[in-house]
């Protein structure tokens, strides 16, 4: 496999071509790749594609959300809860985030943390406990 050398990397690290792939074009083309990767289920190739989008783009929700839910689906969970708990942050009436960092806590037996976030992101959606 080939090496190259990428002069815009502070670290100066030789990429394979493989790991090119991933980080060459735009950040609108790469975007386009992550998405396609996420609907062909590949989730983690689509992760690959965006965890360096999010580091140059760190203030933009979509890409990080759809990162978040790239970790979750390929089961690194505390990844996702780590970008969503970055969403929630910022944007603290985000309701997906919301969810799927109440989703992301259950699947991770945080059951407690998890009900928190799961009830402000229903009455985010206006769906009220009546109970």
């Amino acid at each position: 496999m080939q090496t190259t050398f990428d002069a815009t990397q502070e670290s100066q690290k030789p990429q394979t071509q493989e790991s090119q792939y991933y980080t060459h074009g735009t950040p609108a083309e790469r975007w386009e790749r992550a998405r396609m990767f996420f609907g062909a289920k590949d989730y983690a190739a689509a992760a690959r594609v965006l965890a360096p989008l999010v580091e140059e783009v760190p203030e933009q929700t979509g890409p990080r959300l759809l990162l978040a839910r790239a970790y979750y689906h390929s089961a690194q969970l505390r990844r996702a809860e780590a970008e969503l708990r970055a969403i929630v942050e910022r944007d603290p009436v985000e309701h997906y985030a919301r969810l799927m960092l109440g989703r992301t806590l259950e699947r991770q037996g945080r059951g407690e943390e998890a009900e928190t976030h799961l009830r402000i992101a229903s009455a985010f959606a206006g769906q009220f406990d009546e109970s």
